[in-house]
């Protein structure tokens, strides 16, 4: 649902004054200013009175305000649930609870002017299929509107988005006449990754260098929109049904940055088939061992693993088992299960044996994985095909299948 002049309909909780409007200017008393009674549009405080108004008229109506977001509303009648997103002006009213969400949309067209915009199919540049596998999230018309808009459309597509164990440099190459382009192709690809978590690890070296970039970086850009191209209709998919267990794959590449050899983080949730979230991220200081990269990594997810936890709690779907860490490196798991604090990690920040003490407390279980079998491997570094394809499909980024479109799910 869309809420009609959203920002028109927020109350102010200070004084504010403005200059009179051109043409309704009082000729007796030109000096005079205006004392607003309620928020407009072009207010810095228009967004704040307009959430509060929202989440003042959801709480009346039974909703609780979810300590994970914000933004986010749920509703609990016995085993149903009725939630509501709120983005701005825009509504996401979903759940099993029907006649609850019959309701609250009777009660929000009383008491706003509403617009009903239907089942759920577009979002934000988000495409959303609700097929016969499951729920299908792409930006397909994002993706031809940006590579159309770069020139790129009728380029040769590639089957990677980075050359395998390609090395970016910051100060290699010649500095690019028009820096701007290069900025928004990356901010660009930043909005791509929402449903393409294939391409965050190369999205994310490209945006290291967005203060002064190269030749090179944006020849490695364009390398990352071939790709893209070769992969336009790929998106997430959702499969109904199977094991919802929330499950994670942590891993580092120690040292992998060129120029500060800092490591690269990466990490990855799952919630039964489809990938939930994930981080392809440059660890703050430099590591002094493998073992301290991949135990940062680990401490990384576990506090995301800590957020999804009371997300699924807020939507009442407790999680009342160990959330799976699963992690390649033995010495890393080692040390996040032993309380004894080891010489050799006297120098690591505090804030990272958080995950030892959710590895004590029973909330996260921390388990060997095969490198060949860890996913997560795709945030940290570029990989040859064959990996690369392997770990795509393991994330759930798959092609869209046109054919087992419904209208209704």
């Amino acid at each position: 649902m869309d809420v009609k002049n959203a920002f028109l309909h927020g109350e102010l909780d200070r004084e504010i004054y403005m200059i009179q409007p051109m043409g309704f200017q009082n000729r007796g008393h030109p000096e005079y200013v205006c004392k607003l009674r309620k928020a407009l549009y072009g207010l810095k405080q228009a967004p704040r009175a307009w959430y509060g108004k929202i989440a003042e008229f959801l709480t009346q109506s039974g909703y609780s305000v979810t300590s994970a977001d914000s933004s986010l509303f749920a509703k609990a009648n016995g085993e149903r649930i009725a939630i509501v997103l709120v983005y701005v002006d825009d509504l996401i009213i979903t759940g099993d609870d029907v006649e609850e969400i019959f309701r609250t949309k009777e009660n929000l067209s009383v008491r706003f002017q509403m617009k009903e915009l239907g089942q759920l199919k577009h979002f934000l540049g988000l495409e959303i299929d609700q097929t016969k596998e499951g729920i299908f999230l792409c930006q397909q018309k994002y993706t031809k509107d940006l590579l159309k808009k770069f020139g790129m459309l009728e380029c040769k597509p590639i089957s990677t988005p980075m050359e395998p164990n390609a090395k970016m440099c910051a100060h290699e190459g010649k500095d690019l006449e028009d820096a701007s382009m290069y900025r928004q192709l990356v901010g660009s690809l930043i909005y791509l990754t929402l449903t393409r978590p294939d391409i965050s690890y190369a999205v994310g070296v490209m945006s290291r260098y967005m203060q002064n970039p190269k030749k090179s970086h944006l020849e490695a850009v364009r390398r990352v929109l071939r790709y893209v191209k070769s992969t336009i209709d790929y998106g997430l998919l959702y499969k109904k049904g199977g094991n919802c267990k929330l499950a994670g794959y942590c891993d580092a590449d120690y040292a992998g940055d060129h120029d500060t050899r800092r490591s690269t983080t990466g990490y990855m949730f799952t919630l039964g088939s489809g990938t939930i979230s994930w981080c392809s991220k440059r660890q703050p200081t430099v590591s002094l061992s493998t073992t301290e990269a991949e135990y940062r990594a680990a401490a990384m997810a576990a506090q995301e693993s800590t957020w999804l936890i009371q997300l699924m709690n807020d939507l009442h779907q407790p999680v009342d088992y160990a959330v799976l860490l699963y992690c390649d490196n033995q010495s890393a798991i080692r040390l996040a299960e032993n309380p004894v604090f080891h010489a050799r990690t006297k120098h690591v920040e505090v804030h990272y044996h958080f995950v030892r003490e959710k590895v004590l407390q029973e909330e996260i279980e921390m388990r060997q994985v095969k490198t060949d079998e860890q996913t997560a491997d795709l945030f940290t570094k570029s990989l040859s095909v064959g990996k690369f394809e392997h770990f795509r499909r393991q994330l759930g980024v798959i092609q869209r299948m046109g054919a087992n479109i419904e209208g209704e799910c």
